[in-house]
């Protein structure tokens, strides 16, 4: 999609850390946000979304030997956890990270790629504005390593990933805005090898906390959540959008609560630790 092409966007903004707001709610509403989209009940829509500590586990993760017991470690760092149910490995969220959905239509003759491209060219306008470039690739040794990770100097502050259902597309990264990007490495590596059980596994990253950072570390500049939310918003605006904040209509809530009891059910069949 090209961001010149939407006429109107929705906006709905979950930024502000709530601690009855949690991970597995905002997967329920990407899911239920995509159903209206889908089904054209909605333009496309910018969510972003920020939580308290949250290590949020891949579906891989979840079946590692030992994983029980690096869910308790979770727990005893005052840390939620949840299984997320689309791809990719454990990532760490908290209070200084943003998350950004880009839920859109899916188009018939779109590739896999065109998510990703148009989240990519969103973040690159809206960081452009403040003298900020960033590389595209993997980069090795961070978690949740992926082609579309985002990199200051070898450093990874960003990924991406996406999840297709009911013919629209959100496109969800996470920023780490602020902190210490190989803190929360470090706090992921060790939940890693408490999962193993001190064996090595090959579906367990080789992570190197060096090699993750968050925005303000890698450019020297102050940045918040509140900050980068904004520019998101004036890129759309700027490329000719107009800009609707709403919230969930009467509808999509009812939609919502569905998804979530979804979501808690298959967390609750994968480990009864995990909700």
């Amino acid at each position: 999609m090209d961001l010149k092409e939407t006429a109107m966007w929705r906006l709905i903004d979950q930024t502000t850390p709530n601690p009855s707001f949690r991970a597995i709610d905002s997967f329920a509403y990407d899911d239920t946000l995509c159903e209206s989209v889908g089904k054209n009940g909605s333009p496309p829509i910018l969510r972003g979304w920020v939580h308290l500590p949250t290590v949020v586990l891949g579906i891989q993760d979840a079946r590692l030997p030992n994983i029980v017991e690096a869910i308790r470690y979770i727990h005893d760092q005052n840390t939620d956890v949840v299984v997320r149910n689309s791809g990719g490995l454990a990532v760490a969220l908290d209070s200084a990270v943003l998350n950004v959905s880009m839920i859109m239509k899916e188009a018939k003759k779109s590739s896999i790629s065109t998510g990703y491209d148009t989240m990519v060219a969103l973040l690159h306008k809206a960081l452009q504005t403040r003298h900020i470039d960033f590389e595209v690739g993997e980069i090795k040794g961070s978690y949740c390593p992926g082609s579309y990770d985002l990199s200051i100097n070898g450093r990874k502050f960003a990924g991406i990933s996406q999840r297709r259902i009911r013919g629209a597309v959100a496109v969800q990264v996470y920023l780490c805005i602020s902190g210490s990007g190989s803190a929360r490495a470090r706090f992921i590596q060790d939940i890693y090898k408490k999962a193993a059980n001190g064996k090595p596994l090959a579906s367990i990253p080789n992570l190197q906390p060096e090699v993750m950072g968050s925005l303000e570390e890698l450019t020297g500049q102050k940045l918040t959540v509140t900050s980068l939310m904004s520019l998101l918003a004036d890129v759309l605006h700027e490329n000719g959008a107009s800009l609707a904040y709403e919230s969930l209509s009467e509808s999509e809530h009812d939609r919502f609560v569905y998804y979530k009891k979804r979501l808690v059910t298959r967390n609750e069949s994968i480990s009864q630790h995990l909700i």
